[in-house]
Order: C-alpha cells, then sequence, then structure tokens
C-alpha cells in the first residue's frame, strides 16, 4: 500500500485526490488548517495545521512514524484578485508568498525524515507540488500577480530541492492542474477536480528520478517555464 501525504485535502482538487487514491486502495495522509475533512475511510488520516505554522507543521510531523512515499503540495491561495504590478496590496502579497512558496518547503522539511524511510524501504519517493502555468515566465500578464510570482518561486524553490534530494533517490515534480471547476479556478473552467486529480495521479505515478525537476501539466505534456 502507497502512503501519500496530501496538503489542502478538504476541497478542490485536494479532496478529489483523496477520494481517488482512497478508492484505487492507497492510504491517505491530509492536512487541513482546522476544521474535519469530509473524508470517512479505514485509510485516511488527518493532520491539522496551517503551511505558514512552522511549529504546527513540525508537531504533526513528530507525531507520524511511518514512510511516506508521496508528498503532494496542495495547499495554496490565490490572494488579492484585484493586485497588479502597478496596484498592490503589499500585505496581501507577503501573505501569498508565505502560504505558496514558503509553506510547501516548510512540509517538505518536516516531513523529510518519512520521504527518507521510504526512500530507504523501497528505493524511492517522490514530492508533487501543484503549481500553475501562470507562473511561466512564458505567460505574461499583470493580473493576480501576487499568485504569478508566487507560482514562479515556487517552481525554483522545488527545482533547488530536486537537486538536493536526487541523490537519496526522492523526485520531484511541478504540476499545471489545468484550469479547474474549484473556488480559485470558478464556475467557468475547463476541468472538474475529478478530472485534474485524475491526471495529476497519473503523472505523480510516471514520475522516476530521472525526470526529477520538471515542470508538466496535469495531462502530463511538458510546460516551458
Amino acid at each position: 500500500m502507497t502512503t501519500y501525504l496530501i496538503t489542502g485535502c478538504g476541497r478542490g482538487i485536494g479532496l478529489a485526490m483523496t477520494k481517488a487514491l482512497l478508492e484505487r486502495g492507497d492510504r491517505v495522509i491530509g492536512s487541513l488548517r482546522s476544521g474535519s475533512a469530509p473524508v470517512t475511510h479505514d485509510n485516511f488520516q488527518q493532520l491539522t495545521f496551517d503551511v505558514c505554522d512552522e511549529a504546527a507543521i513540525n508537531a504533526a510531523a513528530s507525531g507520524l512514524d511511518d514512510p511516506i512515499n508521496v508528498l503532494i503540495n496542495n495547499a495554496g491561495i490565490m490572494g488579492p484578485r484585484t493586485s497588479s504590478a502597478l496596484e498592490m496590496d503589499f500585505a496581501g502579497f507577503a501573505e501569498v508568498l508565505d502560504v505558496n512558496v514558503l509553506g510547501p518547503l516548510r512540509v517538505v522539511h518536516a516531513f523529510l525524515p518519512h520521504l527518507r524511510k521510504a526512500a530507504s524501504k523501497h528505493g524511492s519517493a517522490k514530492v508533487m507540488t501543484v503549481s500553475s502555468q501562470m507562473g511561466g515566465m512564458t505567460m505574461p500578464g499583470s493580473d493576480r500577480i501576487a499568485y504569478r510570482t508566487s507560482k514562479a518561486a515556487v517552481n525554483k524553490v522545488m527545482q533547488g530541492v530536486a537537486a538536493d534530494l536526487e541523490k537519496e533517490g526522492i523526485a520531484v515534480l511541478l504540476t499545471h492542474p489545468g484550469w479547474v471547476r474549484t473556488d480559485m479556478g470558478g464556475g467557468s473552467a475547463a476541468l472538474s477536480p475529478d478530472e485534474s486529480a485524475a491526471g495529476l495521479i497519473n503523472v505523480v505515478d510516471a514520475l522516476t528520478i530521472e525526470s526529477t525537476g520538471s515542470f508538466v501539466n496535469w495531462d502530463g505534456s511538458e510546460r516551458p517555464w
């Protein structure tokens, strides 16, 4: 049985991935900031922490002994929707960077011993961070600049994580989930959460150490940086 840790498992893509993995027989450890996940299953375990709270993340990690085969950094926020490069909510910008860039890195740091256990036992472990094409340098635009910047930054951070962990057999992947009908993507988006989740699961299943550090779409096609 493969064990996945998914942050932000309470709704949207995170919830869809959680349900799909449980349905196929995997074990899921899912995190929420607060409350209870809308999931009831023998193979599901909830952790409660905010990805901005380093102490809470470390406490949650220290309470686990099991190896984690796959860590999925899914939790994130859009931030100020009206911000542009010349119309800036600086406090909102800083919050987006804290959640979307430092949050995934905090989670990797805290749960790295569990990934190393899996790599030692099985020869490999994986990290997937849900990014966005909006962070790509080939996607010009000024709207939602805090979100765009955070995704460009997390891409670079995780590229560095990939370089550092490659020698340990821990592969790292960045993904664009598509335009998805969630609270963030809106009701007019092209994909359902289930469709995006299924694609993302296929992508992380196919990840090997040879492709570590890559940036791909939910359907597996390569994305330009």
